[in-house]
């Protein structure tokens, strides 16, 4: 799933992958894997990213973060 706000914010910045990488301490690899969504990034690569976007890491990152009043989890069917 293609983190689209990461992608929002770097170009809403002016930036290339490679430039926030480099701004980030991290491989301008790792910048395009975690917007394609391709790697989960760890606890200090999202403190990284929620610092520097000053966004919390759950709107950052919401595929890793759920919901716990989401009523739709799985449905319970009968076993015949």
């Amino acid at each position: 799933m293609e983190r689209k706000l990461l992608i929002k914010l770097r170009i809403g910045k002016g930036f290339t992958q490679e430039e926030l990488a480099e701004d980030l301490g991290i491989s301008t690899i790792y910048v395009r894997k975690l917007e394609k969504g391709n790697v989960n990034p760890g606890r200090k690569t999202m403190i990284k990213y929620e610092q520097y976007f000053k966004v919390s890491m759950k709107e950052l990152f919401p595929d890793l973060f759920f919901d716990s009043g989401d009523t739709k989890l799985i449905e319970k069917k009968e076993v015949s």
